[in-house]
């Protein structure tokens, strides 16, 4: 069954997951990152320039495209929608919503901003996971 971990009060979102990104990269885990448009761009861009001697292998994929065969080893893949990565080992949700099809991954992570609207948010979320028996983790950021 998933397993499904919130980091909370994260002060910084597209940050924290560049930082999580590199350590994941740094296990060889394939993570699959599921956001709004604004915040994808915005991640591809930091994970571009974030370190000059650590360059991080990803793909973006438009909403409507589907993963080439070619570059399914690729570990990092930014996406709108989960079911267009080839991967199914970690997500990693940089929304407000649900992402549909989050059971076929083996690990969720739900990355939580400090403000009220995006509390809440994470709080149907965690309720939706709990109600449906999944195991459920959290972790405070640090400033």
């Amino acid at each position: 069954m998933t397993e499904v971990m919130f980091h909370l009060r994260v002060a910084d979102r597209v940050g924290y997951a560049c930082r999580l990104l590199r350590k994941a990269y740094a296990q060889q885990a394939q993570v699959v990152v599921c956001a709004p448009p604004a915040t994808l761009a915005a991640l591809d861009t930091l994970l571009w320039v974030s370190d000059p001697t650590g360059f991080i292998p990803h793909v973006r994929l438009a909403p409507d495209a589907r993963a080439p065969e070619r570059l399914a080893d690729t570990p990092i893949w930014l996406v709108e929608h989960a079911e267009q990565a080839p991967t199914h080992d970690v997500l990693l949700n940089l929304g407000d919503e649900l992402v549909a099809g989050f059971e076929a991954f083996a690990r969720v992570i739900e990355i939580v901003p400090q403000d009220e609207d995006a509390a809440q948010a994470a709080r149907r979320r965690w309720k939706h996971y709990a109600d449906r028996g999944y195991v459920l983790k959290h972790h405070e950021a640090r400033a």
